[in-house]
């Protein structure tokens, strides 16, 4: 919950930057330099890092599907956050979603039952590799779009990013630096995380906080949940199998209509200078 926070802040304060630099032509790596010279940036980087560290050290204990969802609820304090820092004012419908992604939330707590040491094997982790490459792939592609669409897009595929993020996190069997110099693994989280980082940090230029942030958490949480359970034996507790599925899916609904309302700051052109 404190990587939720963490991460929620950071996207209140990337839009904030995001729009004050020029805008980028397609992934463009040189935005991030650009935006390096924005204090509210650099703040967010900051909160950024914090937040992985502390998403790390609850995915060494925890079911990938509850960390997942937890982050899930950044969705809801970077609605909330975009009211007093963008201008913007949340909907009925709004305030009904960050209410399902936080009750979601709680149901998908009670139903956690652990997790084990399952991890993946040099298959899995070439697959984590594949998956960075994708990530580079269709980040390229969804550069090529533009406003609504173009943010949505850019949003996906940086979820994306963070799901190889978060799997490959989950199975790094030690953090010594040795280990993580000769584990696929690592390499993965690295360049997915880096990518994922920029595609956000362009969506936020083509359309609304929310647009970006909305398809970005859904993926981010629906495909390590998935992993978790099928390949690294993550444990829902007896009896809680379909309670702990609705409350998942109450907080992908809320995180979606978040993104679907757009709420938290309207388009607005990139100040210069």
């Amino acid at each position: 919950m404190a990587a939720a926070v963490a991460y929620g802040v950071a996207a209140v304060l990337q839009a904030v930057a995001a729009r004050r630099v020029p805008a980028a032509q397609g992934v463009d790596p040189t935005l991030l330099v650009r935006l390096l010279r924005r204090p509210a940036f650099v703040v967010a980087l900051l909160l950024n890092v914090a937040g992985y560290v502390l998403h790390l050290m609850a995915l060494r204990s925890l079911p990938l599907f509850l960390v997942q969802a937890a982050i899930a609820s950044s969705v809801a304090v970077t609605a909330v956050l975009s009211g007093p820092v963008l201008g913007t004012v949340l909907g009925r419908r709004d305030r009904f979603a960050v209410a399902s992604a936080a009750i979601g939330l709680a149901v998908v707590t009670a139903g956690s039952g652990g997790t084990t040491a399952g991890t993946l094997g040099a298959g899995g982790r070439w697959l984590l590799v594949a998956g960075a490459g994708a990530v580079c792939l269709l980040g390229i592609l969804a550069g090529r779009l533009t406003g609504h669409n173009g943010a949505a897009m850019l949003g996906a595929v940086a979820g994306l990013g963070y799901a190889v993020v978060g799997v490959g996190s989950r199975v790094l069997p030690e953090l010594s630096f040795g280990a993580l110099a000769t584990d696929r693994a690592a390499y993965a989280v690295v360049l997915s995380g880096g990518v994922a980082f920029l595609l956000y940090a362009t969506a936020l230029q083509r359309g609304e906080i929310m647009t970006a942030t909305g398809p970005l958490v859904v993926v981010q949480t629906v495909v390590p949940s998935i992993v978790g359970v099928t390949m690294l034996a993550d444990v829902v507790r007896t009896g809680w199998e379909v309670p702990a599925l609705i409350g998942l899916g109450l907080a992908l609904w809320g995180a979606v209509q978040l993104g679907r309302s757009g709420a938290g700051s309207p388009a607005y052109p990139s100040e210069v200078g």
